[in-house]
């Protein structure tokens, strides 16, 4: 990212450092389980949870700090990054920006301290990218709230002590924390994705959850929720750009090393061309995300929509294209079960899905420029 200041420099550097000594030698083994013992080194060194407030054990930055960090790990460790994408820009975020001061103090300590996680429950049977199609409900009695409902592709799940549920109140769409140990909670299935992670399908059967676990819930509130998503966005294009960056680096170094016809296989204009073409791709898909994620923080934190789409939409497309080409330098060898690149390959297919389809986001961007025009040169 452009511009640094002294102190962004001096924490990545100290990140990169950590990481490539701590995690360089186990990433790739971690095959969709959270790497705890990572996850408690970056919390026990001020690492984990960036951008959330320092009252709740976080470091009080902002989500620029919380990117570049995705960033530097995920270069290195891919599922590290990920969690920290997760646990720095999705759930815990949301709860950060909108939770009341008893739901903060309740969830976010315990995840900056590397504790456990909070997921986020958005998709039903019959809702994925329709959120109006919701069929989670929350009725108001005497005694608070109470949740019904049902929600699937949750990641996370069985790492994490709360989610926060997207659901439909009296006065429309909004969301709250749900604890997964409540009464009335039912895990209906874990199921592993192609790549190897958990997900899982859970009911809501007349969960009770106390007024304050509300995070938005009304037009104006569940406006701030969709805003908010974007966050969501630009953390997916982060990880996507990291991984990108892995994959990129895993096959020069190949391409340097392997030797055939009497010299690198690197020296090989096709082999040069795929890199130049890969490299041009990454960082084209890092500054669409830094320009994101710049601009959010300099308008109150809050992603512009369509800085956010295109953003995730590109780099959805790049790390998938970039891990291929990655692959294909390799050759048999890139082919095989438990290889670095095998397992890229699986996980980057996920980015084109997850926190909003190339569909998604192509409707989002085309919706922006109807609405607006161009984007302005500056």
């Amino acid at each position: 990212m452009d511009a640094l200041t002294d102190e962004q420099t001096m924490l990545m550097s100290s990140l990169r450092e950590m990481a490539e000594r701590e995690f360089a030698e186990a990433a790739f083994t971690w095959q969709g389980e959270t790497p705890w013992d990572n996850v408690e080194l970056l919390a026990d060194r001020g690492y984990l949870g960036l951008n959330i407030d320092e009252a709740y054990g976080g470091g009080g930055l902002d989500e620029i700090e919380a990117v570049l960090s995705v960033e530097v790990v995920g270069e290195v460790c891919p599922d590290t990054a990920q969690h920290l994408y997760t646990q720095q820009l999705v759930g815990p975020r949301a709860i950060d920006m909108f939770g009341t001061p008893v739901v903060k103090e309740r969830y976010l300590p315990k995840v900056t301290a590397g504790e456990t996680t909070v997921a986020i429950a958005i998709s039903e049977p019959g809702a994925g990218s329709d959120v109006s199609a919701m069929t989670t409900t929350v009725e108001e009695d005497h005694d608070g709230l109470v949740v019904s409902g049902e929600k699937m592709w949750v990641s996370d799940v069985p790492d994490s002590t709360a989610a926060v549920v997207w659901a439909k109140f009296p006065e429309g769409l909004g969301s709250l924390v749900v604890d997964l140990d409540a009464d009335g909670v039912e895990i209906e299935q874990h199921y592993t994705n192609m790549g190897g992670h958990t997900q899982t399908h859970f009911y809501l059967e007349n969960v009770r959850v106390p007024a304050d676990h509300v995070l938005t819930r009304g037009s104006a509130g569940f406006k701030q929720q969709l805003a908010a998503l974007n966050w969501e966005r630009i953390g997916s294009a982060t990880l996507a750009n990291a991984w990108a960056r892995c994959a990129l680096d895993i096959a020069l170094e190949y391409a340097l090393d392997r030797d055939q016809f009497g010299q690198p296989i690197g020296d090989f204009q096709g082999i040069e061309w795929k890199l130049a073409e890969m490299l041009k791709e990454v960082e084209a898909s890092r500054a669409l995300t830094h320009r994101a994620a710049r601009r959010a923080v300099a308008h109150d934190r809050v992603p512009d929509r369509l800085d956010a789409s295109l953003a995730k939409l590109y780099s959805a497309q790049i790390v998938e294209r970039v891990v291929s080409e990655a692959l294909q330098i390799h050759g048999a060898n890139g082919y095989q079960q438990d290889h670095p690149l095998e397992y890229l390959y699986r996980v980057a297919r996920g980015r084109r899905l997850a926190a909003g389809t190339d569909e998604i986001q192509k409707n989002t961007i085309a919706a922006a420029l109807k609405d607006d025009g161009l984007p302005p040169l500056a």
